[in-house]
């Protein structure tokens, strides 16, 4: 009988290394994902960007007309 608590205890802490593990894990693919959308989103920004100077001088360029 004194061995089954250290069994289960055992068991217990295994069960929650892994599931930290797996949480671990989960939260890395997070990290490179997130990483891979704010490039992405600074990808976006830069075109936006240069559309904008691209408006403003067709603007111009009809202003001027």
């Amino acid at each position: 009988m004194a061995g089954e608590p250290d069994n289960l205890m055992l068991m217990l802490l295994r069960r929650i290394d892994e599931r930290t593990e797996r949480m671990a894990q989960d939260i890395q693919d997070l990290k490179v994902r997130m990483t891979a959308v704010l490039d992405s989103f600074a990808g976006v920004n830069s075109r936006i960007d240069r559309l904008d100077g691209r408006v403003e001088r067709v603007e111009r360029r009809l202003s001027d007309a």
